[in-house]
């Protein structure tokens, strides 16, 4: 339950700290005293929109915290809390929001830093408010069903069918990602499969195309090369014609000559070793000269190889945008693995089809447990909501539940339709024939169900009474009045009727301080003042006598 309300700064109110007790909790005021403010400061600390319009004019940011207990041996509404990373404290919860002028809000769970989503899906397992235009839920299909579901206890089935749904969906969406993928690939499959087969047998390898080029360079040049290598064999040796001397002979010349004038010029010794290596240096150049000219031949057949292999590595380069061999390499092995992933992907698509198979079979059996348990609800549903709502003065309604077929989703393939009459005949739409005061009755009556078969301990009523008067309200009272036995009820109303029920009655008014700022208040009333206040619902601003009585009647009862 909501055991204490702390706000600084918010819209009208400068600063509160009030506390709260369990049962019926009646809240009352003038129009315009700032009831609504105060549901605003609670439904901002429970993670509702926020921004820097909320701030009051003492400061640069609002603070709201609302303090709960809830029951320490709720497993699953403590382990959403540890999922937050906040501390459980024997469900001890403090639930505090901040806005500052920026408009940025931050959220609070036990001081621990919680997202507005998280902080929203707590606070709807701690407290529910009814505001005055919640009517408007009735045309809400999910709210209908979600009703419905709650009397038929069908919370597990809804959760499984949910789970179900979800994997069916994310299934779905993978099988279409694939078969989109494999309806492109096969559109290229062809293409792909030329360009794979064209760069296959070509038998790539990489550094070939500077290999072929350095070739294409000798054969091209054969002729030049050998006949500079030719000269330079002849130079080597001697020639009988024009009597020129080979060099190893003109370096064995020149040794003899230093040698014989070696025992007078010692220093000639060296020279002549010198001369020697020389003449083996070069008789070793010689050889690889010779070497080489044996090996190189021309063959225009070989350039004409050579040269036609490098046009068609140029040419697969400007066709598949390459730079290199290694490129094409690339390109080929790139092909490849898309043949191939083509191949996997068919085998993944065989595998998912039967997964999908099997996740639509098991969607629809659990959609039709739920429809199955829905259908026997319905009746013994709408036969509890009519007989509430003749207990409200509405002797004659009628009041039904049809199930229809809907889209899939993650409650089913159900829709629940309320169909109601205030007059017994021709029930219709229940949107399209209630009066207000039918409304906030039949709405009454839901929520009534609702926090029953819901356990929340928590609920906020604004203004449930809107439409109606006399002793309708006093029935409508009496009802709020039994919720409160089993948890905690806030009655926002501006009927005395109401206001006379509860345990525990706060007024909350506008007062000018001493800047003459207006500003807006809560305070719980004592038994006498709460005579007073009832008084006043019952005559206006004059309080008399009789309206004293009658308050005080009222509040005996």
């Amino acid at each position: 339950m909501l055991t204490r309300l702390q706000v600084k700064n918010y819209v009208l109110i400068d600063s509160l700290d009030i506390s709260f007790p369990e049962g019926l909790v009646i809240i009352t005021g003038q129009t315009g005293a700032g009831k609504s403010i105060l549901l605003g400061s609670i439904a901002l600390a429970l993670g509702s929109k926020a921004d820097a319009s909320l701030i009051g004019e003492n400061g640069d940011k609002c603070v709201v915290e609302a303090e709960f207990e809830a029951d320490p041996e709720d497993a699953s509404l403590r382990s959403l809390v540890e999922e937050m990373d906040a501390d459980w404290d024997g469900g001890h919860l403090i639930l505090r929001r901040m806005v500052g002028r920026t408009g940025r809000a931050r959220a609070f769970v036990n001081d621990s830093p919680v997202t507005s989503s998280a902080l929203q899906s707590l606070s709807s397992r701690l407290i529910d408010i009814h505001s005055q235009h919640q009517t408007l839920k009735l045309a809400d299909a999910r709210f209908r069903l979600s009703v419905l579901d709650h009397y038929a206890g069908n919370g597990g089935l809804l959760s499984e069918c949910s789970r179900a749904y979800s994997s069916y969906v994310s299934c779905k969406s993978e099988v279409e990602e694939l078969k989109s993928f494999l309806a492109k690939a096969g559109a290229e499959k062809e293409y792909n499969e030329a360009r794979y087969r064209q760069l296959e047998s070509a038998s790539l390898r990489e550094g070939e195309t500077e290999e072929l080029e350095a070739e294409q360079r000798q054969l091209a040049n054969a002729e030049e090369i050998k006949s500079s290598l030719y000269a330079v064999e002849s130079m080597f040796s001697d020639d009988e014609q024009t009597g020129r001397m080979s060099l190893d002979s003109i370096l064995r010349d020149a040794a003899r000559r230093l040698e014989k004038i070696s025992e007078y010029v010692p220093q000639t010794s060296s020279l002549i070793e010198r001369l020697e290596g020389a003449r083996v240096e070069l008789d070793d150049i010689l050889s690889e000269v010779s070497s080489i000219e044996e090996r190189m031949s021309f063959s225009p057949d070989r350039l004409a190889q050579v040269e036609e292999r490098m046009s068609l590595l140029y040419s697969l380069m400007q066709k598949f945008g390459c730079r290199d061999v290694t490129g094409l390499i690339a390109c080929r092995d790139s092909l490849s693995g898309a043949l191939f992933d083509s191949a996997a992907v068919e085998d993944r698509l065989a595998e998912l089809s039967s997964r999908l198979d099997a996740l639509k079979k098991e969607y629809d059996t659990l959609c039709r447990k739920l429809h199955s348990a829905r259908t026997q609800a319905a009746l013994p549903f709408a036969s509890d909501i009519e007989k509430s709502l003749h207990n409200l003065e509405l002797q004659n309604a009628v009041f039904s539940v049809g199930i229809c077929p809907a889209g899939a989703g993650p409650s089913g393939t159900d829709s629940a339709v309320f169909r109601f009459s205030s007059t017994g005949t021709n029930p219709v739409d229940v949107e399209k024939c209630a009066s207000g005061g039918e409304l906030s009755r039949i709405m009454l009556c839901l929520k009534d169900k609702m926090a029953r078969y819901t356990r929340m301990p928590t609920m906020i009523f604004d203004e449930i009474d809107t439409g109606v008067s006399g002793s309708v309200a006093d029935k409508i009272g009496s009802m709020i009045c039994s919720m409160g036995e089993n948890m905690q009820v806030f009655a926002i109303t501006h009927l005395p009727q109401v206001a006379a029920k509860g345990q525990a009655h706060y007024l909350v008014s506008k007062d000018t301080d001493s800047s003459g700022r207006t500003v807006t208040t809560i305070k719980k009333l004592s038994d006498d003042q709460r005579v007073i206040e009832v008084a006043r619902m019952l005559s206006g601003s004059k309080i008399t006598d009789a309206a004293i009585a009658n308050a005080k009647s009222l509040l005996e009862e």
